[in-house]
């Protein structure tokens, strides 16, 4: 039962997160953790710290991690077959309605109204991700505005970015 449950679950994020990447994770911590307890917040937490360094989708890194944490490698290949099996369904769906319909104004507006809402999502995550007393000190803070500034009005890859900070706070302790 659990492994249908897994597959289940991933499903289910895959075909309600909408926007991708951060968008996932309400959807993930919400199965996973609230839901069926597989993860504590805790953990989610560290294991968002730990997927964030690795390449590749979010959600198929938490897919695998819950995956294998709950069943081993069958684990893996049914939450992850969730996870992509409704997107896949979803935009062969999607794609052939909207070449159809895309100038329609309804479904323009519909679209514009599921980016704020991710917007919204992605905000709401950002605080969680976050120890609202770190945005208390100013170190802190000036890395925060240095790294928009630098994603914003560069080319430097996320990555790097995200590694120079890395370091930076090793280097500060």
């Amino acid at each position: 039962m659990v492994l249908v449950n897994l597959f289940l679950a991933f499903f289910r994020i895959g075909l309600f997160a909408i926007g991708g990447a951060y968008s996932f994770l309400p959807f993930i911590e919400r199965e996973v953790v609230q839901k069926y307890n597989w993860l504590t917040k805790e953990e989610f937490l560290d294991i968002l710290g730990i997927v964030k360094v690795f390449p590749g989708a979010i959600s198929v890194k938490f897919a695998t991690y819950a995956g294998y944490k709950i069943a081993g490698v069958p684990g893996v290949i049914l939450a992850n077959l969730g996870n992509i099996i409704g997107p896949v369904i979803l935009i062969i769906f999607t794609s052939t309605l909207y070449l159809k319909y895309k100038n329609l104004p309804s479904i323009n507006g519909a679209f514009n109204m599921i980016q704020l809402v991710i917007f919204a999502m992605i905000v709401a995550v950002a605080f969680q991700l976050v120890n609202l007393n770190q945005l208390a000190q100013l170190k802190n803070i000036l890395i925060i505005v240095v790294s928009f500034i630098i994603f914003t009005y560069t080319r430097i890859h996320p990555a790097l970015i995200i590694i120079a900070a890395g370091v930076w706070g090793a280097i500060l302790k």
